[in-house]
C-alpha cells in the first residue's frame, strides 16, 4: 500500500442503506441540521490572500448567521458576527470590500475599530458610558490553516482545524497553499435541491464513468474514494496514460508544465479532501480550491467556492488552470443535473430508499456521521414535524 494513503478498510457486511427519503424534504429536520451541523462545525470563508490590506473584509450569510472576517491594522485576521451591537444591523453590507480605518454601521453610525472593539456610538451623550470591549463586535471562532480561513458560529465538540486535517497535512504541505492568490474571487450559485443531494453526488466516484466524460477521460482509471473517518475523507486520482480524447482534457495534459515543486506521486494528481458536513478542499498541480454548500430551504441550496493559484504562475500554468476550470465547469453542471434527478425522486411514493454499491462508502460514511449527530435519521418513517426536535433529543440522550 502507498505509505501516503491512509490504511482504511471498509467492512464487507456494511449497511447499504442511505438516509431515508423523508430526510430530504423535512423543514423540521432542516432546522436541526442548521443547529447541529452547520453552526457547530468549521466553515471555510476564504483565504488570507482575499484580505491583503488592513481593513479588507469578507462576509458570508448562511443558515441564519452572518459572518465577517477583517484584517486589522496589526495584520491579524479576525472573525466577528456581522451584527451591530446597537440594533442588530449589518455593519458591512457587501460580500467583500475595504473599511480602511474603521467599520461604520450604516444604520446609525456606530463605529468599530478593525479589531472589533467599539470606537464610539453616534451621539454618545444619549447613552450611558459604553465599554469598548463589552459593546464590541461579537467574535467568532477563527482558525487559519495553510492560508485558508475557517470560522465557526458556535463552539462544538469538534477538534481544531489543524487536528481535524492532520491526516492530510504532509500531503498538502507540498502545494504552498498559504502563498497562493485568488483567481476570480468567491463565487456563488443556487441549485434547486436539498443540500444533502449535492453532497451525496460529490461523495462518490461510482458515477464518474457514466456521468462525467471529461473526468473519466482525464483520470477515471485510477480514481478512488476513501470513506469519511473522524470528519474527513479523501478522493485521489492520477491522469490516465492516454488521456486526451476530449478537447479540454487533451489540451490540459499537453499544456500543463512539469510541477517541479511536487513529489513524483503528486505531479499528475487531482485530490479532493472532504470535511464534514459540507466542504471540500481540492488540489491540482496548478491550483487549490474550496467549495461547499449551505441549505437555503429544504429544496434550495447555496453553492459557494473559490480558486487560488500560484502568485508567480507561468503562462503555461495559467493556460492549464483555465483548461482545468473548463473541465470542472462541465463536471459541476453534470452534477447539478444528477442531484436534481435524485432529489426529486424522494417525493415519490415509489422511492424505496438508497441501496449503495461497495464503491459508495463515501456516501454511507457521511450519512453515518449525520446519524451520529442527528439520531432521528435512523427512523425509516418520518416523525411528526412538531415532534422532530423532541424525538431527536430523546434519542441523543439515550445514545
Amino acid at each position: 500500500m502507498n505509505p501516503h494513503i491512509r490504511d482504511i478498510r471498509v467492512p464487507t457486511d456494511w449497511d447499504r442503506r442511505g438516509l431515508p427519503g423523508w430526510a430530504y424534504h423535512s423543514p423540521a429536520l432542516l432546522e436541526l441540521e442548521k443547529e447541529h451541523l452547520f453552526r457547530n462545525h468549521w466553515q471555510i470563508i476564504g483565504h488570507v490572500s482575499d484580505l491583503p490590506e488592513a481593513g479588507d473584509y469578507l462576509t458570508m450569510d448562511v443558515v441564519g448567521e452572518r459572518a465577517l472576517v477583517v484584517r486589522g491594522k496589526d495584520g491579524v485576521v479576525r472573525g466577528f458576527h456581522n451584527i451591530c451591537r446597537h440594533r442588530g444591523s449589518r455593519v458591512v453590507a457587501d460580500e467583500r470590500g475595504s473599511c480602511k480605518n474603521a467599520i461604520v454601521c450604516p444604520f446609525h453610525g456606530w463605529v468599530y475599530n478593525l479589531d472589533g472593539t467599539l470606537r464610539g456610538a453616534a451621539r454618545p451623550k444619549s447613552f450611558p458610558e459604553l465599554d469598548k470591549n463589552e459593546f464590541g463586535l461579537a467574535p467568532l471562532d477563527l482558525e487559519i490553516w495553510m492560508g485558508l480561513i475557517f470560522i465557526r458560529f458556535r463552539k462544538g465538540p469538534q477538534p481544531s482545524v489543524a487536528e481535524l486535517l492532520k491526516p492530510f497535512e504532509e500531503e498538502l504541505s507540498h502545494y504552498g497553499i498559504a502563498e497562493m492568490v485568488p483567481a476570480n474571487g468567491v463565487w456563488t450559485q443556487t441549485s434547486p435541491v436539498n443540500w444533502k443531494s449535492v453532497r451525496d453526488v460529490d461523495n462518490e466516484g461510482y458515477h464518474v464513468a457514466m456521468a462525467h466524460p471529461a473526468l473519466q477521460d482525464l483520470y477515471g482509471a485510477s480514481y478512488y474514494d476513501e470513506p469519511f473517518v473522524n470528519g474527513v475523507s479523501r478522493s485521489f486520482a492520477t491522469y490516465n496514460p492516454h488521456a486526451g480524447r476530449r478537447w479540454s482534457v487533451g489540451r490540459y495534459v499537453n499544456v500543463a508544465p512539469e510541477p517541479t515543486h511536487l513529489p513524483e506521486r503528486l505531479k499528475k494528481a487531482w485530490i479532493y479532501y472532504g470535511m464534514f458536513p459540507n466542504a471540500v478542499i481540492a488540489v491540482t498541480p496548478e491550483t487549490t480550491q474550496f467549495y461547499q454548500e449551505f441549505p437555503l430551504s429544504t429544496g434550495e441550496t447555496l453553492l459557494r467556492g473559490s480558486i487560488y493559484h500560484y502568485r508567480d504562475e507561468s503562462r503555461e500554468q495559467a493556460a492549464a488552470r483555465y483548461l482545468s476550470m473548463r473541465i470542472d465547469r462541465d463536471t459541476q453542471a453534470e452534477d447539478v443535473q444528477l442531484s436534481i434527478w435524485s432529489n426529486e425522486s424522494m417525493l415519490s411514493e415509489a422511492f424505496a430508499g438508497f441501496y449503495l454499491s461497495d464503491l459508495e462508502y463515501g456516501v454511507r460514511t457521511h450519512h453515518d456521521h449525520m446519524r451520529a449527530q442527528l439520531p432521528v435519521l435512523n427512523l425509516e418513517t418520518a416523525p411528526e414535524e412538531t415532534d422532530m426536535a423532541g424525538i431527536n433529543e430523546a434519542m441523543r440522550a439515550r445514545a
